[in-house]
């Protein structure tokens, strides 16, 4: 009998869900954020009280007491909730200051409260799928001026760039991109996914936005895009911000003719069990049940889990390792032919791109531009304030508040 009781009481309490959810689910508007498959689930958590869920379907969201597989999770206090309902374009501010968090799918979560945020016209945040003729290229998309498109490294997404579209759109259209194969892009079978193949695809998406000319910038291996789209499509780029970018190695490499002989089509076979391929991402990344690098690990952990995904993560780790740096076609001599101007921005504490590196880059190109930040590898995630102000000013753009870090 009590344990009846209870359970009534229980089912009473999911059921009434406070006012302030139902405020963001019926500010939900589908031209800025509409799920693949027109149907998702969003768990949303309120700390002391309880779970329900937004279920998103043709067009409109309402809410329902928790049930079934949420697709992405959103979890913060109470008054951070009641916050949103009354000012909601405070979401992605309270995401990235770890008032709230979202985990499982990113695009889901973020898209959600962008699609509750109340903005209109060109200063909201779209989630916007682009159709070129090779794949299907997930984007971000904010503000208006000067296109600016965001490529992000290897094993990341359109994420990991939030940052530089809230900061960037008051004066650029930023496009933050997923490249094919990696976040929720179209994932070819047989693409080489070398940086030739991605600098191909970005101009694709211009095409298909009908930009004729746009500013770069990417992060690891999206800096390593944006470099080969400086050097192979010179006439449709602007400027280049390099973060933290993959280059050539001029040491030896004892692993190449290993990496050589080792098909990426291997990754179509997961021989590690899913949990405990997820045990070992969650122990090797320090912080990776914390705030950005969590939902990081999360988007990462979405696309290898796939066949496909993990195809496209093993050919595009094969070509960074194996980039030839000297002899015909080597990186560093068509490095030294860049023509557009370029912000090489380095991490003192990264340990997969070390600063070292900016000297050779100094050595090729003279006239680029540097910045060094104590921080890793991803600049604009660890250090926002100071690499969005350079971005600012190197690329144009007048001052204004940026990030706290």
């Amino acid at each position: 009998m009590g344990g009846s009781l209870m359970g009534a009481q229980s089912g009473t309490l999911q059921a009434l869900a406070p006012r302030y959810l139902h405020d963001l689910a019926g500010r939900y508007d589908a031209d800025t954020f509409e799920p693949q498959e027109r149907r998702a689930r969003v768990r949303l958590g309120v700390d002391r009280l309880g779970e329900w869920d937004a279920v998103i379907e043709d067009g409109t969201a309402r809410i329902a007491p928790a049930g079934g597989d949420a697709g992405a999770v959103i979890r913060a206090r109470p008054e951070t909730w009641e916050l949103l309902a009354a000012d909601p374009q405070l979401g992605l501010a309270e995401f990235r200051a770890g008032r709230l968090s979202v985990r499982r799918n990113m695009h889901l979560g973020i898209g959600f409260l962008a699609a509750t945020s109340g903005r209109t016209g060109a200063s909201r945040m779209r989630f916007e799928m682009v159709r070129t003729r090779g794949a299907r290229i997930s984007t971000i998309q904010a503000g208006s001026g000067e296109p600016l498109i965001a490529i992000h490294g290897l094993g990341g997404t359109k994420g990991s760039f939030l940052p530089t579209v809230a900061e960037l759109s008051t004066h650029f259209r930023v496009i933050a991109v997923d490249l094919p194969g990696f976040g929720d892009s179209s994932k070819p079978l047989g693409a080489s996914y070398d940086p030739a193949y991605f600098a191909r695809s970005i101009v694709a998406v211009m095409d298909a936005l009908a930009l004729e000319r746009a500013h770069v910038v990417g992060n690891s291996l999206g800096g390593r895009v944006a470099i080969e789209l400086g050097m192979s499509h010179t006439r449709r780029v602007g400027k280049l911000v390099l973060l933290c970018p993959a280059l050539a190695w001029r040491r030896e490499r004892p692993m190449a003719n290993l990496i050589r002989l080792t098909r990426p089509e291997l990754g179509l076979v997961q021989i590690a069990p899913r949990p405990l391929v997820e045990a070992i991402v969650r122990r090797v990344i320090p912080g990776a049940e914390e705030g950005w690098t969590a939902a990081g690990v999360d988007e990462f952990l979405r696309a290898y889990l796939s066949p496909a995904g993990r195809a496209a993560f093993y050919a595009a780790a094969r070509h960074i390792y194996l980039d030839a740096p000297e002899g015909p076609g080597g990186f560093w001599p068509r490095l030294s032919e860049l023509q557009a101007e370029s912000l090489f921005v380095w991490g003192q504490q990264d340990k997969l791109v070390p600063i070292a590196f900016a000297r050779h880059v100094e050595q090729a190109l003279p006239r680029a531009s540097h910045l060094e930040l104590d921080c890793g590898h991803v600049p604009q995630i660890e250090r926002p304030r100071r690499t969005h102000a350079a971005m600012r000013e190197f690329l144009g753009a007048p001052g204004g508040e940026s990030i706290d870090e």
